[in-house]
């Protein structure tokens, strides 16, 4: 069976990147001049366990992330272009391998890929400094409200401490007065009015 003259070639320079434990990126090249729509990838561990086709359409992306990958297993790939008359006959075999767990990227290894995980992680630490800054500015507002009732209630406290204070001698020396001073009165008058009357002509 003859191929579609119009269908895209394979792609060529298939390779895989940002390896690790669960997941890895595949990129390749497509020829220029082919009308290419989308992308087709046959996934597959090399034990045969599992198998994934993934197909992809009405894009110009030349890379795909493998996700959901086993951790330290040996898989095997093969990327088709997806024209508009069909799919290319699919690329040599690439074989990789995941990492494990304890395992680290290689300090050489720096892609777009690279790139965008270190972008991620410092969108997620700007994240985390604007919520330590918005906990530090609701401390600092409780802090300022609970010294402020505190001095309120300080501020009340002597208020009315000197209120008490200002009437409690009015109410010691007002109290005292009024009997001794009534009774000097009484008995003065008192006095004044028998010695006047002892006094007193007798009118006839």
């Amino acid at each position: 069976c003859l191929a579609h003259p119009d269908r895209p070639p394979s792609p060529v320079n298939v390779t895989v990147t940002q390896l690790k434990a669960n997941s890895a990126t595949v990129s390749w090249d497509v020829p220029e001049g082919d009308v290419v729509i989308g992308y087709a990838i046959l996934q597959q561990r090399q034990d045969g366990q599992m198998q994934r086709f993934i197909r992809e359409v009405n894009t110009t992306n030349r890379a795909c992330v493998l996700w959901d990958l086993a951790e330290d297993a040996d898989y095997i790939i093969q990327v088709q272009s997806i024209g508009l008359y069909g799919e290319s006959q699919a690329s040599k075999r690439v074989h990789f391998r995941t990492l494990k767990e304890t395992d680290r990227l290689p300090s050489n290894s720096s892609n777009q890929g690279d790139i965008t995980m270190e972008g991620l992680d410092k969108d997620r630490q700007l994240q985390t400094g604007e919520i330590i800054i918005i906990v530090a500015v609701l401390l600092m507002w409780a802090a300022v409200i609970a010294l402020f009732c505190r001095q309120y209630d300080i501020i009340k406290d002597n208020d009315s401490n000197n209120n008490k204070e200002k009437t409690k001698p009015s109410s010691e020396h007002s109290t005292p007065e009024r009997p001794s001073g009534g009774l000097l009165r009484s008995k003065v008058s008192g006095e004044g009015w028998q010695e006047g009357w002892h006094a007193a002509p007798v009118w006839g």
